[in-house]
Protein backbone atom coordinates (compact mmCIF):
# COMPACT_ATOMS: atom_id res chain seq x y z
CA UNK A 1 0.00 0.00 0.00
CA UNK A 2 1.07 3.53 -0.61
CA UNK A 3 1.85 5.90 2.23
CA UNK A 4 -0.19 9.10 2.32
CA UNK A 5 1.90 12.23 1.88
CA UNK A 6 -0.67 14.60 3.35
CA UNK A 7 -1.23 15.19 7.03
CA UNK A 8 -4.36 13.05 6.92
CA UNK A 9 -3.93 9.33 6.42
CA UNK A 10 -5.87 7.82 3.51
CA UNK A 11 -8.66 5.38 4.33
CA UNK A 12 -7.11 2.82 1.99
CA UNK A 13 -4.08 2.92 4.31
CA UNK A 14 -6.16 2.54 7.47
CA UNK A 15 -7.17 6.17 8.01
CA UNK A 16 -10.65 7.47 8.71
CA UNK A 17 -12.79 7.67 5.55
CA UNK A 18 -14.48 10.88 4.47
CA UNK A 19 -17.85 9.05 4.40
CA UNK A 20 -19.12 6.09 6.36
CA UNK A 21 -21.44 4.96 3.53
CA UNK A 22 -20.68 4.86 -0.18
CA UNK A 23 -21.99 7.73 -2.32
CA UNK A 24 -22.83 6.23 -5.75
CA UNK A 25 -21.77 7.88 -9.00
CA UNK A 26 -25.44 8.10 -10.04
CA UNK A 27 -28.89 7.10 -8.89
CA UNK A 28 -32.57 7.64 -9.63
CA UNK A 29 -34.76 10.22 -7.89
CA UNK A 30 -38.29 8.90 -7.19
CA UNK A 31 -40.88 10.86 -5.18
CA UNK A 32 -44.49 10.39 -4.11
CA UNK A 33 -45.82 11.92 -7.34
CA UNK A 34 -43.93 9.28 -9.34
CA UNK A 35 -45.31 6.49 -7.18
CA UNK A 36 -48.86 7.85 -7.46
CA UNK A 37 -48.60 8.06 -11.26
CA UNK A 38 -47.50 4.42 -11.50
CA UNK A 39 -50.18 3.22 -9.09
CA UNK A 40 -52.86 5.03 -11.10
CA UNK A 41 -51.61 3.31 -14.27
CA UNK A 42 -51.54 -0.09 -12.56
CA UNK A 43 -55.19 0.37 -11.59
CA UNK A 44 -56.23 1.35 -15.11
CA UNK A 45 -57.43 -0.87 -17.96
CA UNK A 46 -54.01 -0.85 -19.65
CA UNK A 47 -50.67 -2.11 -18.42
CA UNK A 48 -49.00 -2.11 -21.83
CA UNK A 49 -49.66 -0.68 -25.31
CA UNK A 50 -52.12 1.81 -23.85
CA UNK A 51 -52.87 5.54 -23.97
CA UNK A 52 -49.99 6.56 -21.72
CA UNK A 53 -47.44 5.39 -24.28
CA UNK A 54 -48.69 7.83 -26.92
CA UNK A 55 -49.04 10.64 -24.38
CA UNK A 56 -45.50 10.09 -23.09
CA UNK A 57 -44.18 10.11 -26.66
CA UNK A 58 -45.97 13.39 -27.34
CA UNK A 59 -44.60 15.04 -24.22
CA UNK A 60 -41.08 13.73 -24.80
CA UNK A 61 -41.12 15.06 -28.38
CA UNK A 62 -42.22 18.46 -27.09
CA UNK A 63 -39.42 18.44 -24.51
CA UNK A 64 -36.70 18.04 -27.14
CA UNK A 65 -38.45 19.96 -29.91
CA UNK A 66 -38.69 16.96 -32.23
CA UNK A 67 -41.71 16.22 -34.43
CA UNK A 68 -41.78 12.54 -33.46
CA UNK A 69 -40.76 10.39 -30.49
CA UNK A 70 -41.08 6.60 -30.31
CA UNK A 71 -40.80 4.84 -26.94
CA UNK A 72 -39.03 1.48 -26.72
CA UNK A 73 -37.96 -0.92 -24.00
CA UNK A 74 -34.45 0.45 -23.35
CA UNK A 75 -31.67 2.57 -24.81
CA UNK A 76 -30.10 -0.41 -26.55
CA UNK A 77 -33.42 -1.14 -28.28
CA UNK A 78 -33.48 2.52 -29.36
CA UNK A 79 -30.06 2.16 -30.97
CA UNK A 80 -30.99 -1.15 -32.59
CA UNK A 81 -34.18 0.40 -33.98
CA UNK A 82 -32.15 3.26 -35.47
CA UNK A 83 -29.74 0.88 -37.20
CA UNK A 84 -32.64 -1.16 -38.57
CA UNK A 85 -34.67 1.82 -39.81
CA UNK A 86 -31.57 3.21 -41.54
CA UNK A 87 -31.39 -0.05 -43.49
CA UNK A 88 -28.01 -1.06 -42.09
CA UNK A 89 -27.21 -4.63 -43.11
CA UNK A 90 -24.56 -7.15 -44.16
CA UNK A 91 -21.70 -5.57 -46.08
CA UNK A 92 -22.31 -2.12 -44.57
CA UNK A 93 -20.04 -0.17 -42.27
CA UNK A 94 -21.14 2.32 -39.63
CA UNK A 95 -18.71 4.71 -37.96
CA UNK A 96 -18.97 4.88 -34.17
CA UNK A 97 -16.70 6.41 -31.52
CA UNK A 98 -14.34 4.11 -29.69
CA UNK A 99 -15.17 5.70 -26.34
CA UNK A 100 -18.75 4.73 -25.58
CA UNK A 101 -20.84 1.99 -24.01
CA UNK A 102 -20.76 -1.22 -26.04
CA UNK A 103 -24.42 -0.86 -27.14
CA UNK A 104 -23.50 1.91 -29.60
CA UNK A 105 -21.42 -0.54 -31.60
CA UNK A 106 -23.48 -3.64 -30.81
CA UNK A 107 -26.53 -2.25 -32.61
CA UNK A 108 -24.52 -2.29 -35.84
CA UNK A 109 -23.47 -5.90 -35.28
CA UNK A 110 -27.10 -6.90 -34.58
CA UNK A 111 -27.82 -5.89 -38.19
CA UNK A 112 -24.98 -7.98 -39.59
CA UNK A 113 -22.85 -4.92 -40.38
CA UNK A 114 -19.41 -3.81 -39.25
CA UNK A 115 -18.78 -1.03 -36.72
CA UNK A 116 -15.77 1.08 -37.65
CA UNK A 117 -14.21 2.80 -34.66
CA UNK A 118 -13.22 6.45 -34.93
CA UNK A 119 -11.12 8.27 -32.35
CA UNK A 120 -12.22 11.05 -30.01
CA UNK A 121 -11.05 14.59 -29.40
CA UNK A 122 -8.55 14.38 -26.52
CA UNK A 123 -9.99 17.43 -24.74
CA UNK A 124 -13.73 16.74 -24.86
CA UNK A 125 -13.67 12.97 -25.57
CA UNK A 126 -16.33 13.54 -28.25
CA UNK A 127 -16.24 11.94 -31.69
CA UNK A 128 -13.45 13.55 -33.72
CA UNK A 129 -14.69 14.65 -37.18
CA UNK A 130 -11.17 14.34 -38.63
CA UNK A 131 -10.98 10.71 -37.54
CA UNK A 132 -14.49 10.10 -38.90
CA UNK A 133 -13.58 11.41 -42.33
CA UNK A 134 -10.47 9.22 -42.42
CA UNK A 135 -12.57 6.10 -41.69
CA UNK A 136 -15.12 6.54 -44.49
CA UNK A 137 -15.07 3.90 -47.24
CA UNK A 138 -17.45 3.02 -50.10
CA UNK A 139 -19.19 0.67 -47.64
CA UNK A 140 -19.94 3.35 -45.05
CA UNK A 141 -23.69 3.81 -44.58
CA UNK A 142 -24.01 5.96 -41.47
CA UNK A 143 -22.30 7.78 -38.62
CA UNK A 144 -23.47 7.35 -35.03
CA UNK A 145 -22.20 10.18 -32.83
CA UNK A 146 -22.21 9.90 -29.04
CA UNK A 147 -22.89 12.92 -26.83
CA UNK A 148 -20.43 11.66 -24.25
CA UNK A 149 -21.04 12.64 -20.60
CA UNK A 150 -23.89 14.92 -21.68
CA UNK A 151 -22.47 17.44 -24.13
CA UNK A 152 -23.32 17.51 -27.84
CA UNK A 153 -20.80 16.58 -30.50
CA UNK A 154 -19.66 18.97 -33.22
CA UNK A 155 -22.74 18.31 -35.34
CA UNK A 156 -22.06 21.11 -37.80
CA UNK A 157 -18.87 19.38 -38.94
CA UNK A 158 -20.35 15.89 -38.73
CA UNK A 159 -23.37 16.96 -40.77
CA UNK A 160 -21.14 18.47 -43.43
CA UNK A 161 -19.21 15.20 -43.69
CA UNK A 162 -22.37 13.10 -43.78
CA UNK A 163 -24.11 15.25 -46.39
CA UNK A 164 -21.04 15.38 -48.62
CA UNK A 165 -20.87 11.56 -48.65
CA UNK A 166 -24.59 10.82 -48.66
CA UNK A 167 -24.52 9.24 -45.19
CA UNK A 168 -27.12 9.15 -42.45
CA UNK A 169 -26.19 10.93 -39.22
CA UNK A 170 -27.58 9.38 -36.04
CA UNK A 171 -26.96 10.34 -32.44
CA UNK A 172 -26.57 8.30 -29.29
CA UNK A 173 -27.97 10.96 -26.97
CA UNK A 174 -28.37 8.58 -24.03
CA UNK A 175 -26.23 10.90 -21.86
CA UNK A 176 -27.64 14.14 -23.16
CA UNK A 177 -31.36 14.66 -22.53
CA UNK A 178 -31.71 18.42 -22.05
CA UNK A 179 -28.41 19.33 -23.71
CA UNK A 180 -28.24 21.84 -26.56
CA UNK A 181 -25.82 22.86 -29.28
CA UNK A 182 -26.16 26.47 -30.44
CA UNK A 183 -29.58 26.52 -28.80
CA UNK A 184 -30.86 23.43 -30.62
CA UNK A 185 -31.80 20.52 -28.33
CA UNK A 186 -30.25 17.09 -28.65
CA UNK A 187 -33.03 15.08 -30.21
CA UNK A 188 -33.61 17.58 -33.00
CA UNK A 189 -30.10 17.75 -34.48
CA UNK A 190 -29.38 14.33 -36.00
CA UNK A 191 -31.58 12.33 -38.38
CA UNK A 192 -32.44 9.97 -35.52
CA UNK A 193 -31.48 10.24 -31.85
CA UNK A 194 -31.52 7.52 -29.20
CA UNK A 195 -32.19 8.22 -25.52
CA UNK A 196 -31.95 5.97 -22.49
CA UNK A 197 -34.34 6.04 -19.52
CA UNK A 198 -32.19 3.89 -17.24
CA UNK A 199 -32.28 4.82 -13.52
CA UNK A 200 -28.99 6.77 -13.61
CA UNK A 201 -30.10 8.93 -16.55
CA UNK A 202 -31.85 12.32 -16.40
CA UNK A 203 -35.31 10.76 -16.18
CA UNK A 204 -36.19 7.11 -15.75
CA UNK A 205 -38.91 4.62 -16.55
CA UNK A 206 -36.98 1.83 -14.78
CA UNK A 207 -35.69 0.56 -18.09
CA UNK A 208 -36.73 2.34 -21.25
CA UNK A 209 -35.65 4.26 -24.31
CA UNK A 210 -36.87 6.74 -26.90
CA UNK A 211 -35.98 7.52 -30.51
CA UNK A 212 -36.70 11.01 -31.86
CA UNK A 213 -36.82 12.02 -35.50
CA UNK A 214 -38.20 14.67 -37.84
CA UNK A 215 -39.35 11.99 -40.30
CA UNK A 216 -42.91 10.69 -40.05
CA UNK A 217 -41.97 7.79 -42.30
CA UNK A 218 -39.11 6.76 -40.02
CA UNK A 219 -41.31 7.14 -36.94
CA UNK A 220 -43.83 4.72 -38.45
CA UNK A 221 -41.03 2.28 -39.26
CA UNK A 222 -39.74 2.56 -35.69
CA UNK A 223 -43.19 1.74 -34.30
CA UNK A 224 -43.42 -1.34 -36.51
CA UNK A 225 -39.93 -2.42 -35.54
CA UNK A 226 -40.73 -2.28 -31.80
CA UNK A 227 -43.87 -4.38 -32.36
CA UNK A 228 -42.67 -7.46 -34.28
CA UNK A 229 -42.90 -5.63 -37.62
CA UNK A 230 -46.70 -5.53 -37.31
CA UNK A 231 -48.57 -2.61 -38.87
CA UNK A 232 -50.80 -1.89 -35.83
CA UNK A 233 -50.77 -2.41 -32.09
CA UNK A 234 -53.41 -3.86 -29.77
CA UNK A 235 -54.90 -0.51 -28.73
CA UNK A 236 -55.21 0.67 -32.33
CA UNK A 237 -57.13 -2.50 -33.21
CA UNK A 238 -59.34 -2.13 -30.14
CA UNK A 239 -60.12 1.47 -31.11
CA UNK A 240 -61.24 0.54 -34.61
CA UNK A 241 -62.95 -2.67 -33.51
CA UNK A 242 -60.77 -4.99 -35.60
CA UNK A 243 -58.78 -8.11 -34.86
CA UNK A 244 -56.81 -8.17 -38.09
CA UNK A 245 -53.16 -7.19 -38.38
CA UNK A 246 -50.33 -7.74 -40.83
CA UNK A 247 -46.66 -8.38 -40.19
CA UNK A 248 -45.02 -6.37 -42.95
CA UNK A 249 -41.38 -6.54 -41.85
CA UNK A 250 -39.17 -8.28 -39.30
CA UNK A 251 -39.27 -6.61 -35.91
CA UNK A 252 -38.85 -7.26 -32.21
CA UNK A 253 -40.85 -6.97 -29.02
CA UNK A 254 -39.31 -3.70 -27.88
CA UNK A 255 -42.49 -2.14 -26.47
CA UNK A 256 -42.56 0.06 -23.37
CA UNK A 257 -45.38 -0.42 -20.86
CA UNK A 258 -48.10 2.03 -19.89
CA UNK A 259 -47.07 2.11 -16.24
CA UNK A 260 -43.47 2.85 -17.24
CA UNK A 261 -44.70 5.70 -19.42
CA UNK A 262 -46.74 7.00 -16.47
CA UNK A 263 -43.49 7.17 -14.50
CA UNK A 264 -41.76 8.80 -17.46
CA UNK A 265 -44.37 11.57 -17.72
CA UNK A 266 -44.06 12.28 -14.00
CA UNK A 267 -40.28 12.38 -14.31
CA UNK A 268 -40.39 14.79 -17.25
CA UNK A 269 -41.83 17.44 -14.92
CA UNK A 270 -38.62 17.24 -12.88
CA UNK A 271 -36.20 17.44 -15.80
CA UNK A 272 -35.61 21.23 -15.70
CA UNK A 273 -34.83 21.21 -11.98
CA UNK A 274 -32.65 18.13 -12.39
CA UNK A 275 -30.63 19.75 -15.15
CA UNK A 276 -30.24 22.90 -13.09
CA UNK A 277 -28.93 20.91 -10.14
CA UNK A 278 -26.52 18.89 -12.26
CA UNK A 279 -25.06 22.10 -13.66
CA UNK A 280 -24.74 23.58 -10.17
CA UNK A 281 -22.81 20.52 -9.01
CA UNK A 282 -20.57 20.71 -12.08
CA UNK A 283 -19.78 24.37 -11.32
CA UNK A 284 -18.91 23.43 -7.74
CA UNK A 285 -16.59 20.71 -8.96
CA UNK A 286 -15.03 23.00 -11.56
CA UNK A 287 -14.22 25.64 -8.97
CA UNK A 288 -13.05 23.27 -6.26
CA UNK A 289 -10.80 21.21 -8.54
CA UNK A 290 -9.28 24.17 -10.37
CA UNK A 291 -5.57 24.11 -9.66
CA UNK A 292 -5.57 20.70 -7.94
CA UNK A 293 -2.43 19.04 -9.21
CA UNK A 294 -2.99 16.03 -11.45
CA UNK A 295 -6.82 16.32 -11.68
CA UNK A 296 -8.34 17.82 -14.84
CA UNK A 297 -12.03 17.90 -15.80
CA UNK A 298 -12.61 17.09 -19.47
CA UNK A 299 -13.18 20.07 -21.77
CA UNK A 300 -16.51 21.63 -22.67
CA UNK A 301 -17.14 22.88 -26.21
CA UNK A 302 -18.08 26.53 -26.60
CA UNK A 303 -21.72 27.15 -27.43
CA UNK A 304 -23.13 24.02 -25.79
CA UNK A 305 -25.45 23.54 -22.83
CA UNK A 306 -24.08 20.48 -21.07
CA UNK A 307 -26.53 18.01 -19.50
CA UNK A 308 -23.92 16.46 -17.17
CA UNK A 309 -25.03 12.87 -17.04
CA UNK A 310 -21.42 12.28 -16.00
CA UNK A 311 -18.74 14.50 -14.53
CA UNK A 312 -15.49 13.03 -15.82
CA UNK A 313 -11.99 13.96 -14.75
CA UNK A 314 -8.66 12.81 -16.10
CA UNK A 315 -5.83 12.03 -13.71
CA UNK A 316 -2.45 13.03 -15.09
CA UNK A 317 -0.51 9.76 -15.10
CA UNK A 318 2.68 11.67 -14.30
CA UNK A 319 1.15 12.67 -10.94
CA UNK A 320 -1.50 10.10 -10.09
CA UNK A 321 -2.10 6.44 -10.87
CA UNK A 322 -5.75 5.97 -11.87
CA UNK A 323 -6.05 2.48 -10.39
CA UNK A 324 -4.66 3.58 -7.04
CA UNK A 325 -6.86 6.69 -7.02
CA UNK A 326 -9.95 4.60 -7.81
CA UNK A 327 -9.29 2.25 -4.92
CA UNK A 328 -8.47 5.11 -2.56
CA UNK A 329 -11.60 7.08 -3.40
CA UNK A 330 -13.83 4.05 -2.99
CA UNK A 331 -12.23 3.49 0.41
CA UNK A 332 -13.11 7.10 1.28
CA UNK A 333 -16.77 6.34 0.52
CA UNK A 334 -16.89 7.98 -2.91
CA UNK A 335 -18.37 5.66 -5.57
CA UNK A 336 -16.28 6.74 -8.52
CA UNK A 337 -16.57 4.77 -11.73
CA UNK A 338 -14.91 4.53 -15.15
CA UNK A 339 -16.79 5.36 -18.40
CA UNK A 340 -15.61 3.61 -20.54
CA UNK A 341 -13.17 1.00 -21.68
CA UNK A 342 -12.91 1.68 -25.45
CA UNK A 343 -15.19 -0.76 -27.23
CA UNK A 344 -12.53 -1.93 -29.66
CA UNK A 345 -10.48 -3.26 -26.73
CA UNK A 346 -13.21 -5.63 -25.52
CA UNK A 347 -12.41 -9.31 -26.21
CA UNK A 348 -15.47 -9.82 -28.45
CA UNK A 349 -14.45 -7.06 -30.84
CA UNK A 350 -10.80 -7.99 -30.81
CA UNK A 351 -11.62 -11.59 -31.69
CA UNK A 352 -14.40 -10.95 -34.22
CA UNK A 353 -13.17 -7.79 -35.95
CA UNK A 354 -9.42 -7.86 -35.29
CA UNK A 355 -9.34 -4.58 -33.39
CA UNK A 356 -6.83 -3.81 -30.66
CA UNK A 357 -4.51 -1.28 -29.04
CA UNK A 358 -3.27 1.55 -31.24
CA UNK A 359 -6.45 1.84 -33.31
CA UNK A 360 -7.78 4.91 -31.46
CA UNK A 361 -4.91 6.36 -29.39
CA UNK A 362 -6.76 9.34 -27.92
CA UNK A 363 -9.57 7.14 -26.59
CA UNK A 364 -7.09 4.61 -25.26
CA UNK A 365 -5.04 7.28 -23.46
CA UNK A 366 -8.18 8.78 -21.93
CA UNK A 367 -9.34 5.40 -20.67
CA UNK A 368 -6.14 4.97 -18.66
CA UNK A 369 -6.68 8.29 -16.86
CA UNK A 370 -10.43 8.81 -16.42
CA UNK A 371 -12.74 8.70 -13.44
CA UNK A 372 -16.42 9.65 -13.17
CA UNK A 373 -17.28 11.52 -9.97
CA UNK A 374 -20.74 11.25 -8.37
CA UNK A 375 -23.33 13.31 -10.27
CA UNK A 376 -27.08 13.18 -9.66
CA UNK A 377 -29.65 15.82 -8.68
CA UNK A 378 -30.44 14.45 -5.22
CA UNK A 379 -26.87 15.06 -4.04
CA UNK A 380 -26.81 17.39 -1.05
CA UNK A 381 -24.29 20.16 -0.49
CA UNK A 382 -22.60 17.88 2.02
CA UNK A 383 -22.39 15.13 -0.60
CA UNK A 384 -20.66 17.53 -2.98
CA UNK A 385 -18.33 18.72 -0.21
CA UNK A 386 -17.47 15.11 0.62
CA UNK A 387 -16.53 14.40 -3.00
CA UNK A 388 -14.32 17.49 -3.17
CA UNK A 389 -12.72 16.67 0.19
CA UNK A 390 -12.01 13.09 -0.81
CA UNK A 391 -10.61 13.94 -4.26
CA UNK A 392 -8.35 16.59 -2.73
CA UNK A 393 -7.25 14.23 0.03
CA UNK A 394 -6.44 11.42 -2.42
CA UNK A 395 -4.74 13.66 -4.97
CA UNK A 396 -2.47 15.08 -2.29
CA UNK A 397 -1.96 11.76 -0.58
CA UNK A 398 -1.05 9.78 -3.69
CA UNK A 399 0.49 12.54 -5.80
CA UNK A 400 4.01 12.06 -6.97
Amino acid sequence: MSVARSAERLAVDGGRPVRATLLPYGRQSIDDADVAAVVEALRSDYLTTGPRVAEFERRFAETVGAPHAVAVSNGTAALHAIAAVLGVGPGDEVIVPALTFAATANCVVYQGAKPVFADVDPMTLLLDPVSVEARITPRTRAIIAVDYAGQPCDYARLRAIADARGLALAADGCHALGAREAGVPVGRIADLTAFSLHPVKHITTGEGGVVTTASGEKASALRRFRNHGIDSDHRERETRGSWQYNMVSLGYNYRLTDFQCALGMSQLHKLPDGLRRRREIARRYDGALDGLRGVHPIGVRPGVEHAYHLYVVRLDARCLDRGAAYRALRAEGIGVNVHYMPVHLHPYYRERFGTGPGLCPAAEAAYEEMLSLPMFPAMTEKDVDDVVTAVTKVARGLGR
